[in-house]
Order: structure tokens, then sequence, then C-alpha cells
């Protein structure tokens, strides 16, 4: 039996106020605590723990992140995963997805440098097929990938989705009712997620994960973070440049803007707006863009 003050590495795996589960490196998962005030700690982060006997761990300091994700709304931004390769956006036929939380959603992932996939699920039931596809192709458009899933055949669902899986580490995120717990039982059996009728007369769905759980995939080398059904997607914490990284068609575009420091808002020689003009970035993305930029530069409420 390991004694208390061995060092070990491990990951988090979940995180309840200031406790957590970590998968250490010996393949064990420990109950952990931080000492003192050291906050801040989320699922995925790589960290170096202190043995307290068998199954409890004390945290003793947070491996530095490639990437961190938050939540946010109008009252606080709450970080939620860190170390993501890859995201994953449940959307489905039925109900009708939200776009505005899609485009926020592919926006937080591009301005940390996650490369977003969308999973357009339910695709067995005939009716609504062509809309959906059609309110996804100027994302197609953008370069994301997007795969076609439905739950009624498991085995090529997963041999669909394994290759993509392989060697990263997939933050899986869709709204309420979209199939995302159903796709992850199939890639993950021993996850059990709570699956949930959505209500037919709301459209919508009620919340079936509370905590977000990153579960490892060794024969992919990999694993899979799955969050709660998200109602919105804040990006109250990001800055003018990050809000700009979250729009990648601008891109060729910015060199040509007058001013070093220009919003792409209003700006007389602005190259994005001019590409606006001239139909090379779709007025619903730009849009899109304004919202989020208004958002984030505005007072805090409290």
């Amino acid at each position: 039996m390991q004694g208390k003050g061995l060092m070990m590495q491990g990951r988090v795996i979940t995180a309840y106020g200031r406790h957590y589960t970590v998968q250490c490196e010996d393949g064990q998962t420990r109950q952990s605590y931080t000492r003192g005030k050291k906050t801040g700690i989320c699922v995925g982060d790589y960290v170096r723990v202190q043995l307290q006997g068998q199954e409890e761990a004390s945290i003793e300091e947070v491996l530095p992140r490639h990437n961190l994700l938050y939540r946010s709304d109008e009252m606080r931004s709450k970080q939620f995963a860190a170390n993501v390769d890859q995201l994953l956006v449940v959307v489905a036929l039925s109900p009708s997805f939200n776009d505005d939380l899609l485009g926020r959603s592919l926006t937080g992932a591009w301005s940390v440098g996650i490369q977003p996939t969308i999973l357009l699920n339910k695709v067995d039931l005939a009716e609504g097929y062509q809309q959906a596809r059609a309110r996804l192709a100027p994302y197609e458009a953008l370069g994301v990938h997007i795969i076609e899933t439905s739950i009624t055949d498991e085995t090529k669902l997963r041999n669909d989705l394994t290759p993509l899986l392989r060697d990263k580490t997939n933050l899986l995120l869709g709204q309420s009712a979209m199939g995302k717990s159903s796709i992850l039982n199939v890639i993950v059996p021993h996850a059990k997620a709570h699956t949930q009728e959505h209500s037919v007369a709301l459209g919508t769905g009620k919340h079936t994960t509370t905590t977000t759980t990153l579960y490892a995939l060794p024969a992919l080398n990999a694993s899979i973070i799955d969050s709660p059904g998200f109602q919105s997607f804040g990006l109250k914490h990001l800055g003018l440049t990050e809000v700009v990284q979250g729009f990648p068609e601008f891109a060729p575009y910015i060199e040509q803007c007058r001013f070093y420091n220009c919003t792409h808002l209003h700006e007389p020689g602005c190259g994005v707006l001019q590409a606006l003009k001239d139909g090379e970035i779709q007025a619903s993305r730009h849009e899109l863009y304004e919202r989020i930029l208004s958002e984030s530069l505005a007072p805090p409420k409290y």
C-alpha cells in the first residue's frame, strides 16, 4: 500500500467546488482537495498530487495549460475545461438547434485554438434534414467538419467517431435534447449518462448532465469531456483580440485595415467591412461578431 507523502501526476476528471477526482498515473482515481486558497482548478487540468493514503490526495500544483474554456453570463465567468484539442458540438434535426448558440461555441473554440467539429445527430429522421444542412452550410464553408450521426446504428456511430477521437482530448457539448448523452453512452458505455425524452410541448429539453466529467479512452489514447447541456454560451471574458480570433474568416482581410486597433465595426478603411460589403464575409457572421464584441466590451453588471 502506498503511504502518505508520495508525489504523483494525474488529471482532474471531476470538479465540485474545492473537491476533485483525479485519475493518477498509477491508474487509480483519488478524491483530492486543495490546501489554502488554491482555486481555479478544472476538469482536464494536469496536476501534481501528494498521496494521503490509498484513496485520497492533495493537489500541490497545476501544470501549465495549453488552453482553457469558460462559460460566462452577464454576472460571471467560470472555467470548466482545460487542455482540450477538439470541440464536438452536437446539433440535431429535431428539436431545432440554436444558430446563435452554435456560432458562439465555435467562436469560443477558435478563440483559444481548438478545432471544432459539428455532429449532426438524428439523421434517421427524414423531416428537417435539408433545412439543417442548409443552416450548417456557412460553417462547412469555413472548413468545419460536419459528421452525420444517428444512434439507431451504434456500430456505424462508433466506427465514424473513433478516428475522430483518437489521440485527442475531446469536449462534447450540445444543447439539451440534441442527443449528446445518447452519443456518449455509445462511445463510453460505462458513462451511463442519463437520457431523457425532451418536452415536445416546449421543443427543448431539461438538463440531464449536471457536472462536467472526463472519461478516459485508453484504447484510443484519448479522452472525452462531457459537459452539461447548455442553453447559453456567454463569451464576456474574451477581449477584442480573442473575439477576432474566434472569427477565422476575418484573418485574410485584417491586414488591409487602415488602423492597427480596428474593431471592424465602423472604422474607415476596414478590410473586414469591405469584405463584408463584397460578400466575402457572411452578414450573419459579422452580426454575431458585433453582438459578442458589444457584450465583452460592456461594463460589468452588479
